[in-house]
């Protein structure tokens, strides 16, 4: 299982190995969770003959969650060594990973690691991962991710990836890069605005929406291939691709027939079908996990709200009623909170709504909020904001607590979303 997932991983992350890598991302991290759990880490045997530092992408990934506070064990400790549990007990730590990097003979590199727990002593993991040198980043994201599902009952993320768009004075660029913003690559450049990128279910190919041919087109590109194909070049503007979860179709907002309103149509454009049909504009829309309901943005009530309809239309439901502005919906992955941009006193910010009971959460404390995209765990939201009149990538965590912020030394950075587990 394990194999077959880092195969097709490493086959979608092929794609970019012979384009030039742009500026990195920088991560600042503010505030953790209520309740750290204290884990020692140390150096992996024979990482310095690594082309990368295992343990630091692990230590970095698990200290970016907020959720963990790492103790340095001062040396290294492999998979194979004499570990006195207690004593590391006695030291602070709940659990203690150790491994080791091993280059094989045909060249590749085997990441092992052992995770033990100090209170119970006993051992609650182990993984052998072999990559090609240039993917040993994503082992080392693997065994992270391990580590945090194993201590917290939560699927990890950080081997995801994630997708923005940098404009820069002469061009506008897709990017993709992994969930720490490290490997930047870039899918897509034009002279022409690039907007709305959004991963298909499988995280093989990215829709968005391209202004090359003066005037906006949806496009799906697939990201081993290369290979770009229209979805949407209709009448008028063609705008928000959203995926549906059978990754076969998108929802799309089309002004073909006079005001925005929502369709579906089939990945390789065919099967138009109209959903909603109002006397106002009706856009962003977003399939629901489940693929049973669609989320969007209309303003049939006087000001922009968000609205629920089924997937196949019908009578839609207005869902957010504090504030006259709000826009941007997103439905986290267990279909339990809905995330969107508010208007409030001349802010724009981030708010999270339970749609259980209702309840409201304001999660960002900037002013130009906007894109918001849930992690595929549903524990972190991504969003575009402003810092110095330049667009950042900030992450905060649904709980408000823990947050980062992603910033580069050039361009100007948006429309971030987070892709999924790779299957």
């Amino acid at each position: 299982m394990i194999k077959t997932t880092f195969l097709r991983s490493f086959a979608v992350m092929a794609l970019f190995i012979t384009t030039l890598a742009h500026a990195q991302l920088r991560v600042e991290i503010a505030g953790v969770g209520a309740n750290q759990i204290p884990v020692a880490i140390a150096a992996f045997g024979d990482e310095t003959l690594a082309p990368q530092q295992v343990s630091a992408i692990i230590k970095a990934d698990l200290l970016r969650s907020g959720f963990f506070k790492i103790i340095d064990t001062g040396g290294v400790l492999t998979e194979n060594s004499q570990l006195n549990l207690a004593d590391w007990k006695s030291r602070g730590a709940d659990a203690i990973v150790v491994g080791s990097v091993l280059k094989l003979a045909d060249g590749r590199y085997e990441v092992r690691y052992r995770l033990f727990d100090t209170v119970k002593g006993t051992q609650l993991s182990s993984l052998a991962l072999a990559s090609q040198p240039q993917f040993l980043r994503v082992s080392a994201h693997k065994v992270a991710d391990d580590v945090y599902e194993k201590l917290t009952g939560i699927k990890g993320a950080f081997a995801t990836r994630i997708a923005y768009v940098t404009k820069s004075p002469k061009e506008f660029r897709l990017e993709i890069a992994d969930s720490d913003g490290e490997g930047t690559q870039v899918a897509l450049r034009s002279n022409e605005p690039i907007i709305s990128p959004s991963w298909s279910p499988d995280g093989t190919k990215v829709a968005y929406v391209s202004f090359e041919n003066k005037k906006p087109v949806v496009y799906i590109q697939d990201l081993v291939s290369r290979k770009r194909t229209v979805a949407a070049n209709f009448k008028g503007s063609n705008s928000a691709p959203s995926w549906a979860p059978d990754g076969n179709r998108l929802a799309v907002a089309l002004s073909r027939d006079g005001l925005t309103q929502v369709y579906v149509v089939n990945a390789d454009g065919t099967g138009l079908r109209r959903l909603s049909s109002s006397n106002g504009i009706d856009t962003e829309p977003q399939f629901s996990a489940d693929g049973q309901s669609i989320f969007f943005t209309s303003d049939r009530s006087g000001g922009p709200q968000i609205y629920k309809m089924g997937a196949n239309g019908g009578e839609a439901r207005r869902v957010t009623f504090s504030g006259s502005y709000n826009i941007s919906p997103r439905i986290s992955p267990d279909g339990k909170y809905l995330a969107y941009i508010s208007r409030r006193e001349g802010k724009f910010q981030l708010f999270l709504l339970d749609l259980t009971n209702g309840q409201e959460q304001r999660l960002s404390d900037t002013v130009k909020d906007e894109s918001p995209s849930f992690s595929p765990n549903g524990k972190y939201l991504m969003y575009a904001t402003e810092s110095g009149r330049r667009g950042t990538l900030a992450v905060v965590s649904v709980d408000g607590q823990v947050k980062q912020r992603l910033t580069t030394q050039a361009g100007d950075i948006r429309e971030p979303t987070w892709g999924p587990f790779m299957k």
